[in-house]
This record gives structure tokens, C-alpha cells and sequence, in this order.
């Protein structure tokens, strides 16, 4: 199959799921889902510093640390479900600076964080 074609194809599948996602969160919103303000105010206090003001892995501790933050603008993370999401805000991931916030956040907090970051994802710098 033609490079460019494979390309275009997997170009085509991310922003149809980057579309379906926005469509997502956007019937979360309308049905009384996770508050996205609150979430900026969690995602300010405990997670900016490693992943930075837009999300992109860039924050005033990410230089220090053995493994670079998730850059949530990259497919790879956005392509991820909210399930898959919340999993690691819940767990973290072994061997990497992401510790688990499971017991440190609420459930509602866990929501509106996650809510948060899809909604810097989808921002352009």
C-alpha cells in the first residue's frame, strides 16, 4: 500500500476520534458532567508542574525528571479513552514520576481533572 495513503488514512482516524471526543465531552457538559473550571483549579495545584500551563509535558519540573511528562496534545494521548485516562490519574504509571492521586482526590475531582485536560488538548497554542 502507498506510504501516503497509510498516512492519510491514519491522519483521517485520528481526527475523526479527536472529533469524536469533542463530541463526547461536549454531551458530558450538556448532560451535567465534570466542571471543567474546578478541574483548571485541580489540574493547577497538582499536576502543571510536570505537565505544563498547555498540557504539553513542559512544566518548571518536567527538565528534572527521569521521564518526560504525557504531552496531552500528542495522538497518543488523546487518542486514549477516558477509562484509560482516569486509570493512570487513579494508578500512575510504574516507573515514571506519574504517582497515583487515588486517595488524594475525590471522585469528583478525578472527573473534573480529566474533563481539564481534554479541554486544553483540544486547544491550539
Amino acid at each position: 500500500m502507498d506510504r501516503s495513503l497509510v498516512l492519510r488514512r491514519a491522519f483521517g482516524f485520528i481526527m475523526l476520534s479527536a472529533v469524536l471526543g469533542m463530541m463526547a465531552a461536549d454531551l458530558g457538559a450538556q448532560d451535567g458532567g465534570a466542571d471543567v473550571n474546578r478541574g483548571q483549579a485541580v489540574y493547577e495545584r497538582h499536576c502543571l508542574a510536570c505537565h505544563g500551563v498547555s498540557g504539553r509535558g513542559d512544566g518548571p519540573e518536567a527538565a528534572s525528571l527521569g521521564t518526560r511528562p504525557a504531552n496531552f496534545h500528542r495522538a497518543v494521548s488523546m487518542l486514549k479513552s477516558d477509562e484509560e485516562l482516569l486509570r493512570i490519574i487513579e494508578y500512575g504509571v510504574v516507573f515514571s514520576p506519574m504517582h497515583a492521586w487515588q486517595g488524594k482526590l475525590t471522585e469528583d475531582e478525578l472527573q473534573e481533572v480529566l474533563a481539564y485536560i481534554r479541554f486544553i488538548s483540544q486547544q491550539v497554542p
